[in-house]
C-alpha cells in the first residue's frame, strides 16, 4: 500500500486527539475501523506510529517523523487548493462525491439546472476524505450517503441537507447463486457468505451490516475490500462474494440485486456545500439536478419502484 493524504489525515487526527477513541470520532468512523487502518499504515511505514499509554496514545520516534511531513504536506496541498481556486478569473463549480449510482446520471440534469456553468465532477472512496476537502476548500458541494443512524461530521461553514432520507439495502450476488431466484431475501440466509465492501467504507455500512448480522443471528465474513466498481461486480458475478449495494445500482451481467426483507439495513443521501462558495440559490438547483437524477434510476429495479411509490413521504421536493 502506498501512503496518501487520507493516510496522513489519519495520522494527524490521532495525534491531535491523543488517543484512537477521540480520533475515531473526529474522523467519523468506528474505533475498530480506525485501527485497522492504523495497521495498514503502519505497514507501509515500515514501524508503529504510535504507542499505548495510560493517558491515550503517543508518537514513537517514526511517528514524530512521518507527523511532521504529514502536517507539511496536508498544509501545503491546502494551501494549494485555496491558492488555485482565488486565482481562477472564472472559477468551475467543484463537486465530491462518493461513488453513489446517481452519479451516473447527474450531469444531464446539472447541463440543464445550471447551463452555461463548468462543473468539475470527482468521486472520491471516503465521506472522511469528502468533507475533509470540502472544510479545506478543494470542493464547493459534496453528494455522499449515510447508513443506519450515522451521520457524517461535517466543519465549520458548511450547510446540508438530505436529498433521500431512506433507501433500502439490497443485496447483489451471482445470478447462479441459489437464493438468486427468491423476489427477497432474509438476512440469516446469508450466513456463511463470503462478503466485499468498499476499500474505505465511513459511512457506517460496516457497522450498520455487523449489527444487523447480529440480530439476524450470525456474523459476516469480509474478505474483500475492492475500490474498484468493475473489479467488485466481477467478483460477485464469479460467486466468491456478495455485497450490499443501492437499490438504484445498475443491472450487472451475471449478477442479480435482491432485497432484503423488512429493510433489516436502511441509508440515505446528502447534499453539503460550503456557504461562502455556493448560494442558497445555486444550492438549491444542484439539490434539484441531484434529485432529478435518483428519479430517473428508480426504474430500473422492479421491486425498489413499487417500495419507492408507496412512501410518497420520501420523495424529494424538486419544486
Amino acid at each position: 500500500m502506498q501512503l496518501e493524504l487520507r493516510h496522513l489525515e489519519v495520522v494527524r487526527a490521532i495525534a491531535e486527539a491523543g488517543s484512537l477513541g477521540r480520533a475515531a470520532v473526529r474522523l467519523g468512523v468506528s474505533q475498530p475501523a480506525l485501527s485497522t487502518q492504523l495497521r495498514r499504515i503502519e505497514q507501509a511505514t515500515g514501524g508503529e506510529l504510535f504507542v499505548r499509554t495510560r493517558l491515550g496514545v503517543e508518537p514513537t520516534p517514526l511517528g514524530e517523523f512521518v507527523l511532521s511531513a504529514a502536517r507539511r504536506v496536508l498544509g501545503e496541498m491546502d494551501a494549494l487548493t485555496a491558492g488555485t481556486r482565488a486565482a481562477a478569473p472564472h472559477p468551475a463549480l467543484r463537486l465530491g462525491c462518493i461513488m453513489l449510482v446517481l452519479v451516473d446520471r447527474l450531469l444531464a440534469p446539472l447541463e440543464e439546472e445550471l447551463p452555461g456553468h463548468e462543473v468539475d465532477i470527482t468521486t472520491e472512496h471516503s465521506a472522511t476524505t469528502l468533507t475533509r476537502m470540502l472544510g479545506a476548500g478543494k470542493y464547493d458541494v459534496i453528494l455522499y450517503g449515510e447508513v443506519a443512524d450515522y451521520e457524517v461530521p461535517l466543519p465549520d461553514g458548511v450547510a446540508a441537507r438530505t436529498l433521500i432520507p431512506k433507501e433500502p439495502a439490497c443485496v447483489r450476488l451471482s445470478a447462479a447463486h441459489p437464493l438468486a431466484g427468491q423476489e427477497e431475501i432474509e438476512l440469516a440466509d446469508l450466513a456463511g457468505e463470503t462478503w466485499t465492501t468498499l476499500t474505505d467504507d465511513d459511512d457506517g455500512g460496516p457497522e450498520a451490516m455487523a449489527d444487523a448480522c447480529r440480530r439476524a443471528g450470525f456474523t459476516p465474513t469480509l474478505r474483500y475490500r475492492i475500490a474498484d466498481r468493475k473489479m467488485r461486480w466481477e467478483l460477485i458475478a464469479a460467486g466468491r462474494a456478495i455485497s450490499l449495494c443501492q437499490p438504484t445500482s445498475p443491472l450487472v451481467e451475471g449478477t442479480v440485486l435482491r432485497p432484503l426483507a423488512g429493510d433489516p439495513i436502511t441509508g440515505r443521501i446528502r447534499l453539503a456545500w460550503n456557504r461562502a462558495a455556493v448560494t442558497e440559490r445555486r444550492a438549491a438547483l444542484l439539490y434539484r439536478a441531484a434529485g432529478r437524477a435518483y428519479l430517473a434510476s428508480i426504474p430500473d429495479n422492479t421491486f425498489y419502484r413499487a417500495w419507492w411509490e408507496a412512501r410518497p413521504e420520501l420523495h424529494p421536493v424538486l419544486a
